[in-house]
């Protein structure tokens, strides 16, 4: 919150002008060096700044007067320092920052839907910088969650390499994905939207852990991610970033901002991505890594407003032409039987906005819509989608005495069509046209400094389901200012469409069988977290973040890959599904120099129906990520090593005969960065990423069944329509891409350059 007042008083600046009026000056430093992107403001006033990539900062028109100026920034205490401006006379102040005790004081709003300190949320909530992706760059948001603890991103397609993101083992559609707080990444958009995001406008990326339905409705069961994009204060003048690989893969970044008139500013950011180089390094002719051309462009305009009022609008624009298949494949073999391939081609656009009304309450009402339309083809079946999401939120926040409230309507418009089973009525095809109207509330009580409670619900309503409720309840206990203990119990709720979810639904040759009408699944969550911070001496940090959680599902869907190898069933588990474990972050830096991450969870996610208990596909029963960096300033260098490890995870195979193996092995992927800031406002960096050249066809005779004859002409069945063991098909074996549990890359070196100008 304190950045969006930052960012007004900076724009009513310009209103401020006046030929006596002077200018403060100065640079803003630590004991670590010059420190950028520090917020200076004179207190009751409109004029503030930030210091830029060198620690240098002005305030310029400054009337004569006294005035109290105060510095602040995320992991430092708050700076004041009491100044006399005389008329026409310019001022030198240099600002000396102090390391704060709070340094994880960071504010957050996913959690509550209200900017809070995150040491005061009840709610646990993960936050992660843009310096964290920095330490391994990633050409989107999907692969660089790789590094986060918890949260997996699971390719689904080994042709057309698209996936979703886990979260403590749940499949990527219980996993909410929100751009400012706005839920427009759904659908569709779960498996392409993540890509495109211009990571130089990301100011910061919030993970919550467990249900989060009561605040965000349907898909927020699991977990939910929130992509927090930069104000025009925060956000540098212009931004650049490229790196390619050794593979061939290009990506260029780009971001900037300006003024149109005195009261408005715009940020204007943009991504492209290129990769068309065939590789083909485990021999079975199809691609190792798909093709794509991607451009995505991001625009977000901030209004100044009496009063300090937020008005924003935003839009981005997405369009992707990816393929992937038998390495002969061309356009002109597109949706036939002859070469093998899929194509994607993906448009989309999307828009979102904050309006605080013009009243004495706080009222804010939120909006977003999103158009996503593709075209693909999975060899000779095509897929024709087009949805669109709208939706829209107004909020009240109050804060009487010992109580913040929060409440508010919400109404979500969901339309939905493709050339599926899923849309067809009687042989008609029936487009899915939803709307859900929902109300909420919650009330953070704060009994004192050390207790604070929450409670809250939400009640939608689906004219396919009728009542939804869904209440949830937060306890947080800080027995120390270093020492917290969150307890928080809530349920969620997923009406599911199957197809905008499950590409295996749409590859290879199974067949696609829904057993009944489906019902909306619900979750009920527990989850008790402890944060514990240690601070030294000399710069030295600790912070130890662990979590249990437990997770029981009702109704839960999920494709049965095993009743018929080349059926995929969905339906309703006639029983339980439960998710259980224990997650855990150290966090330590020794001297300003020397910082390291360490995360690892431990997890049971499994499902019982009909008294038979069995652990779920795809998941995996433990993983570890970890981060450690050394900083050299003597030499202006930075190296950073970051890693994960993920345990053996069951696999979806074609039934006894299949030779693959039934469960991966212990897998780890690894990578390191030299980066080199010696030069102003420059940066080079390099590096390798899979230090240890794995790729998933080791230990198996091949990772794609069929792969010589994916159109299973040469593959006999009998009067079931079972494959038939034959000569040339000695297993019994159908043409199937979808056994995949990680990336075909091997080792790669890259090499990067940003250039940033403040």
């Amino acid at each position: 919150m304190i950045k969006i007042i930052f960012f007004v008083c900076s724009i009513s600046s310009f209103g401020i002008i006046s030929a006596q009026n002077s200018t403060i000056s100065g640079t803003v430093s630590s004991n670590d060096g010059s420190e950028a992107y520090v917020n200076i403001y004179l207190k009751g006033t409109e004029i503030g700044t930030a210091s830029d990539e060198n620690g240098q900062y002005t305030l310029k028109d400054v009337p004569a007067g006294k005035y109290t100026l105060i510095a602040s920034t995320i992991g430092f205490e708050k700076y004041y320092k009491t100044i006399t401006i005389t008329e026409g006379a310019d001022q030198i102040v240099h600002i000396s920052l102090s390391h704060s005790t709070e340094s994880l004081d960071e504010m957050v709003v996913t959690g509550t839907l209200k900017p809070v300190s995150r040491l005061e949320s009840p709610v646990p909530v993960e936050v992660y910088k843009p310096t964290f992706f920095k330490k391994n760059p990633t050409a989107s948001i999907f692969e660089a969650l790789q590094n986060v603890n918890g949260v997996r991103p699971q390719i689904n397609c080994n042709v057309c390499n698209t996936g979703d993101i886990h979260i403590n083992g749940l499949e990527g559609s219980y996993t909410l994905v929100l751009i400012d707080g706005m839920p427009i990444v759904s659908g569709l958009g779960t498996v392409y939207g993540l890509s495109g995001i211009p990571n130089s406008l990301i100011e910061q990326i919030e993970v919550v852990k467990g249900p989060a339905s009561t605040l965000y409705g349907s898909e927020a069961v699991g977990g939910l991610i929130n992509i927090i994009t930069k104000n025009n204060l925060s956000a540098p003048g212009f931004f650049a970033d490229s790196f390619s690989t050794s593979w061939g893969e290009l990506n260029l970044d780009i971001g900037t901002k300006f003024n149109i008139g005195k009261k408005t500013n715009v940020l204007l950011g943009a991504n492209y991505f290129k990769y068309d180089n065939l590789i083909d390094n485990n021999g079975d002719n199809f691609t190792d890594l798909t093709l794509q051309d991607r451009i995505s462009v991001f625009q977000k305009w901030n209004f100044t407003r009496n009063n300090s009022r937020i008005l924003t609008l935003a839009g981005r624009f997405f369009y992707e032409d990816r393929w992937g298949g038998e390495m002969q494949w061309t356009p002109e073999f597109r949706g036939g039987d002859e070469v093998y391939g899929e194509s994607i081609y993906t448009r989309r656009w999307e828009v979102l906005g904050k309006y605080q009304l013009p009243v004495e309450e706080q009222l804010m009402l939120s909006f977003s819509y999103n158009d996503h339309k593709q075209n693909s083809v999975y060899g000779n079946v095509p897929y024709l989608a087009d949805q669109r999401i709208g939706f829209t939120q107004l909020t009240w926040d109050k804060t009487i005495g010992k109580h913040s409230l929060l409440a508010g309507t919400a109404l979500r418009y969901n339309y939905y069509d493709d050339n599926t089973p899923a849309t067809l009525n009687s042989n008609e095809n029936e487009p899915d046209k939803v709307l859900i109207p929902s109300i909420f509330a919650q009330d953070e009580i704060a009994f004192n400094k050390k207790h604070s409670l929450l409670l809250g619900g939400r009640y939608d309503y689906d004219d396919r389901h009728g009542n939804i409720f869904t209440p949830r309840g937060a306890y947080r206990f800080k027995f120390t200012d270093n020492d917290i203990i969150r307890l928080n119990a809530g349920t969620g709720f997923r009406v599911v469409n199957l197809f905008t979810e499950d590409h295996a639904a749409l590859t290879g040759s199974r067949d696609v069988i829904i057993a009944e009408e489906l019902k909306p699944e619900r979750s009920f969550n527990v989850n008790l977290n402890y944060l514990k911070k240690i601070y030294g001496d000399n710069g030295t940090f600790v912070s130890l973040d662990a979590s249990v959680f437990y997770t029981n599902f009702q109704n839960v869907i999920i494709p049965d890959y095993d009743t018929n190898p080349n059926q995929i069933i969905y339906d309703n588990l006639n029983g339980t599904s439960i998710s259980k474990g224990v997650s855990a972050n150290v966090d330590v830096s020794l001297f300003n120099v020397l910082q390291f991450m360490l995360g690892g969870t431990l997890q049971n996610v499994s499902n019982t129906e009909d008294g038979v208990k069995e652990r779920q596909i795809l998941t995996e029963s433990y993983s570890a990520n970890w981060s450690i960096s050394y900083d050299m300033p003597a030499w202006d260098l930075t190296v950073d090593y970051t890693g994960n490890l993920y345990g053996p995870m069951r696999l979806p195979t074609l039934g006894e005969s299949d030779p693959r193996r039934d469960f991966s092995p212990a897998w780890s992927i690894q990578n390191i960065q030299f980066t080199y800031d010696g030069l102003k406002n420059f940066e080079f960096y390099g590096g390798i990423k899979n230090l240890l050249d794995w790729t998933p066809n080791r230990g198996n005779p091949f990772i794609i069944a069929r792969a010589n004859d994916p159109f299973d002409k040469e593959v006999t069945f009998d009067t079931n329509g079972n494959a038939v063991a034959t000569p040339n098909n000695p297993n019994a074996l159908t043409f199937d891409p979808s056994y995949v549990y990680g990336p075909n890359q091997g080792i790669r070196s890259f090499l990067g350059l940003t250039y940033t100008l403040n």
